[in-house]
């Protein structure tokens, strides 16, 4: 048997791409940035970046976020650390088109954090932005409005987007992971503000609490108050131990 030849084989580089997610202004809002170099020069895209030959993936997603917005990670297993972002691994892609340059295949993660101030652009990235999922996805489909931000994502990332959506959708019914768009304390209110902005409904806010707080391991009270959003003062109430939630909070059909 010939000896292994790793010159036989056609080269090719690995990616992390990322779907950072938050709720500015009760609408889901996905972090774009502006490409400084070529392919798709100037065009808006996800955040990310090649892998680094001694890293791991998880490093190398948080790399990223970090040179490129300014925001600080963590994954699944790691502290529950304000102002970190919870990031988890969503999917692979391989198109052998998917990127001009070569053969690339791209790790998606996604990460999901509390409202957060306006990120900074950084490493090859020429702007950052917080964008409606909605304007996004909108471009792909040839429906936006704005002629200076209405160019469709680079490459592929319009699907990775649309992927990562869904699995906040559809992971904030079953999981506690809704809590980490919320900062630390936080009202019943604004995590139903959450849960509406995610799902893009309405949902009726006395339902919606006896719902959570009778839930087990959901929400845990913290003792405080506060009078942010106006009106009587709320009771405010951190994250409890519970990743599942059982009974599970159903998407309202639409």
């Amino acid at each position: 048997m010939p000896p292994y030849d790793p010159s036989a084989f056609p080269p090719f580089a690995v990616t992390v791409d990322l779907v950072v997610l938050t709720v500015r202004k009760h609408a889901l809002c996905a972090l774009a940035v502006r490409r400084g170099e070529p392919p798709f020069q100037g065009r808006w895209a996800l955040p990310g970046g090649f892998v680094r030959a001694d890293e791991d993936l998880e490093t190398a997603a948080t790399r990223e976020l970090a040179e490129e917005t300014g925001l600080q990670a963590h994954g699944p297993a790691g502290p529950q650390l304000a102002p970190g972002a919870h990031l988890e691994q969503l999917a692979t892609y391989g198109d052998p088109k998917r990127d001009p340059r070569m053969r690339v295949v791209s790790v998606a993660h996604l990460v999901l954090a509390p409202d957060l101030p306006a990120p900074r652009a950084g490493g090859d990235a020429h702007g950052a932005r917080w964008a409606p999922v909605e304007t996004l996805l909108e471009q792909e489909n040839g429906l936006a409005r704005d002629s200076d931000q209405a160019a469709p994502l680079a490459f592929d990332h319009a699907r990775i987007l649309g992927d990562g959506v869904e699995r906040a959708r559809s992971k904030i019914e079953y999981s506690s992971l809704a809590t980490a768009f919320c900062p630390q304390e936080f009202t019943v209110g604004e995590l139903r503000r959450v849960y509406e902005a995610v799902w893009g409904v309405a949902l009726d806010p006395r339902n919606f609490h006896r719902k959570v707080t009778g839930t087990p391991g959901f929400l845990v009270p913290t003792g405080g108050t506060t009078t942010r959003q106006g009106g009587r003062p709320a009771q405010l109430f951190s994250a409890g131990g519970a990743t599942l939630l059982n009974p599970p909070m159903l998407r309202p059909e639409v």
